[in-house]
């Protein structure tokens, strides 16, 4: 089965690569020649997502599924959530992003967080969500070279470790990402 997913993003292409069966070919954006950028104009990560997906099925016609990420910090009421990619403007980088939340935080006592993935897939007519939640602390300082996006401050729950100190395959079975996407295999290994 040929499947897009929709991202330009050639770290996230390479987890969810790894965790699919052989038998789903996995297509990125730019091997159906989608070179336009699908603006994100909704205010929920399941709204971003369904945005992408449909418009590589409405345009493209071929199977997709696309995914929209948010870290929620809880002393910031939910930031940077929906807004997580360009959360400190332009240019909208990973360092100028965590620098921002870490300013914002200070040096407050509450530093719970999570990330939460919304994944939509469009199959063969038929639209299916799945979500995946990883709680954790937001550090003081970054930590760790792996990874990208806010990893290297983000220490999930029960680790001593950010996710940028954990290799992919460790980083994969507990990450926010990895839970979404698990559920999406588990649901298309279930279609035969």
């Amino acid at each position: 089965m040929k499947l897009v997913f929709a991202t330009n993003n050639l770290n996230k292409l390479r987890e969810v690569q790894e965790m699919l069966p052989q038998s789903i070919e996995l297509l990125s954006l730019k091997d159906i020649n989608c070179f336009e950028e699908i603006e994100e104009t909704a205010t929920t990560l399941e709204g971003n997502a369904k945005i992408k997906a449909d418009h590589i099925t409405n345009n493209y016609n071929y199977n997709c599924f696309a995914d929209d990420t948010g870290l929620e910090v809880e002393a910031l009421q939910g930031e940077p959530g929906v807004y997580s990619a360009r959360y400190a403007g332009e240019p909208a980088n990973a360092e100028n992003n965590m620098n921002k939340l870490l300013k914002n935080l200070g040096n407050g006592d509450n530093r719970k967080a999570q990330f939460r993935t919304s994944i939509c897939l469009n199959l063969d007519g038929k639209q299916f969500l799945f979500d995946g939640i990883c709680k954790g602390d937001i550090l003081s300082e970054k930590k760790g070279e792996q990874g990208f996006g806010y990893d290297p401050i983000f220490q999930p729950e029960g680790h001593s470790i950010s996710f940028a100190e954990m290799d992919s395959a460790d980083k994969n079975a507990i990450s926010h990402r990895g839970l979404a996407i698990q559920k999406l295999v588990d649901f298309l290994k279930n279609l035969k």
